[in-house]
Order: structure tokens, then sequence, then C-alpha cells
């Protein structure tokens, strides 16, 4: 399948490209992109200290995931799976609210019940992240349906790992969003491993878009570290949903620069050249290029706005440590309406440990 692309690796935009993104969101998507970035080192970084527990980066994808996204509506619903952190960041989540998530603290939106990387806004219909892949891609599907039903000019997107195609839940969500014509963006972001298994491993197909194909999908295939390609195909993608002629399957051909996580080790399973190649291809420096040869961006601007970033990341750790874990109660809270009297004896029975606690 041909892949879609239209910036180069200088920065250069090929007139091929008669997609037009305003020079306001292109500067803000970038910066969105800086700041992803910035936060993803520093969350690695604590973990490594012990501030906290787990740690996983967008390194190096964080441009698929910030122009997918900026191509959305607010109204439109998201189903992340870990890495797009970028996209809350887009939606206006800020660096203190998401730092409060990686702690598990008692100003974590969903006090500290899940794992760090897992967040989830509901005030920006951003759907939590659950840890086993691939549940959410039949949600996502079952989330547009509901949307088509009540005739409302909304779409879904689901981002998801080329490795998660290889789980049943792909092949379910996908058939039957196409059978009812739900209107959903399947968002695979290509990163050519999941954690350690390299996709020839995975699958004797040249590529995911094709399996799309497979099920009557319009499915393409885009270079995910061009800005300009991914923003076009989601753009063009929601479009379609919109118009009722069923959901759209994006592969974007990307690279996890970075670990899997911060509980693994790339170098056992890649080599270092392999990992320089694809840094040359980086969308973070691909869009800085673009922009500082359309003299929207220079140097002075972009260490002018690190220091900012720095500044307000810093004083969030700070608040973020300061900041008690979440009430023991909320260890029963909001699972049933009311708690049944079996919970609420174990609950009880907890407490003699920790007298202090509500």
């Amino acid at each position: 399948m041909k892949r879609v692309c239209y910036l180069d690796v200088n920065g250069s935009l090929s007139p091929d490209c008669m997609h037009k993104i305003p020079d306001a969101d292109l500067v803000r998507g970038y910066e969105v992109m800086l700041l992803t970035r910035h936060i993803d080192e520093r969350m690695v970084t604590l973990q490594r200290q012990g501030s906290i527990s787990f740690a996983m980066s967008s390194y190096g994808e964080e441009g698929c995931v910030v122009a997918s996204a900026a191509a959305l509506q607010l109204e439109d619903w998201i189903y992340p799976q870990y890495r797009e952190d970028g996209a809350l960041f887009w939606r206006g989540y800020t660096p203190q609210q998401y730092i409060h998530h990686m702690f598990g603290d008692s100003q974590d939106s969903i006090l500290g019940r899940q794992m760090p990387n897992h967040f989830g806004s509901r005030e920006l219909n951003i759907v939590t992240v659950s840890s086993p892949l691939a549940t959410k891609i039949p949600h996502a599907a079952g989330c547009a349906y509901a949307m088509k039903l009540q005739k409302e000019q909304t779409i879904a997107l689901c981002y998801f790992g080329e490795g998660t195609t290889s789980k049943g839940d792909f092949h379910v969500g996908l058939n039957f969003a196409a059978l009812r014509h739900a209107p959903v963006i399947f968002f695979c972001r290509n990163n050519q491993y999941a954690i350690s298994t390299k996709t020839s491993c995975q699958f004797a197909c040249s590529d995911i878009a094709s399996k799309g194909e497979a099920y009557g999908i319009t499915s393409v295939q885009v270079d995910g570290n061009d800005y300009f390609a991914v923003h076009e195909a989601v753009s063009k993608a929601r479009q379609q949903c919109l118009e009722g002629t069923g959901p759209v399957l994006i592969e974007a051909m990307t690279y996890r620069l970075g670990a899997h996580s911060t509980s693994d080790d790339p170098s056992v399973y890649r080599s270092e050249q392999e990992v320089e190649e694809w840094k040359k291809r980086d969308p973070v420096l691909r869009l800085s290029r673009y922009l500082k040869t359309k003299g929207l961006w220079d140097d002075d601007k972009e260490k002018t706005y690190l220091a900012k970033v720095k500044s307000e990341v810093d004083e969030a750790i700070k608040v973020a440590k300061a900041t008690p874990p979440p009430p023991l109660s909320s260890l029963v809270n909001d699972v049933y309406a009311t708690v049944p009297p079996s919970l609420q004896e174990e609950y009880q029975s907890l407490r003699t440990f920790f007298p202090e606690a509500t």
C-alpha cells in the first residue's frame, strides 16, 4: 500500500500537499509536542528516582498523536492506549493534572486506582486507559454506533499499536464497525515493536492497513512522523465518518525511540544503529525545521518556551510530592451505587491497620 508523506526529514513540504493547517495551530501543535517530550523525560527520571512507580514515554511518536488529536473536535471521543498524553495536552489537560495522575495522589482524577500512564478525562471526552490491550476497540466501535443512532455529529477515535492487531478484539471491533457503518477511526501507531516483538515476527502481511480493507473498511497508510500527512488523514477520515460511509483505519508508520516502559531494556532486542536511523525522521525535528523556514519559529522562541515548560513542570512536581495520597475510602467508593455490607465489613477491618484513615 502506498504511504502518504508530504513533509521530508529536512522540513520541506511537498507541493502535492493540498491540506491547509492554520499557522497558529501548527505552532501550538509543535509546542504540545515539546511539552509532551519534556514531561515524558521527567516522568522516566522520577521513576528511576523512586518517586513514581512506573512510566511510559511517547518519545518519537508525538507527531502522530498530536496531529491526529488536532484534527478532531472536542466533542469527539478519544480512546487512548497509553502513549497519547499529547492528545490530553492538546485538549487542555494541564501538566499539573497529569503529574498528579502520575503520582496517583488525592488530586488524581481517578484517585490512584490505575497505574501511571493510564489517564483519562471525562471533561475532555478521553476515556480512561485500560491495561488489557485491544479491549477498547469494540468499545470505541460501540460508542460510535451509539452516536450514529442518536444522530450526533461526532465520531470516536481509537488508538492502538500494531501488536494489538493480533488480538481478537481488533477483528471483532472492525467487523462490527464495518457492518454498522459506525463513525469510528481506528488509529494504529505502528512503532515497529510490540514490546520486544518486531512486526516481522507478528504477522506475515506487509502492513496493517490491508487488514482493514479485508473488512471492507477504507484504509490508509501514512508517515506517522509527518504532521501534515497525519492531520490530513484524520481530517478526511472524520469527514467520511460524518457522511455515513463507515469507519476508517489509519496506519501511522512511526518508531518508538525510547524503551517500551521503565520496565524494559530495548538494547536487548534492537540495535543502536537502527534507533539512530529513525532519529533522523524525528517528528519534532521535522516540524521544527518547517516552522523555522516559514518564519513561524526560531531558536530564541524555543529557548523561551522550554524554560517556561521546565518551570511549570518543576512546580507541578513539587506540588504533587507534597500532595497526600487518596483517602482510604476510595478503595470501596464508586464501585457500587451503595457499598454492600460485605465490602463495608472488609473496609472496616482494613481500617484497623490505618486508624487515622477516613
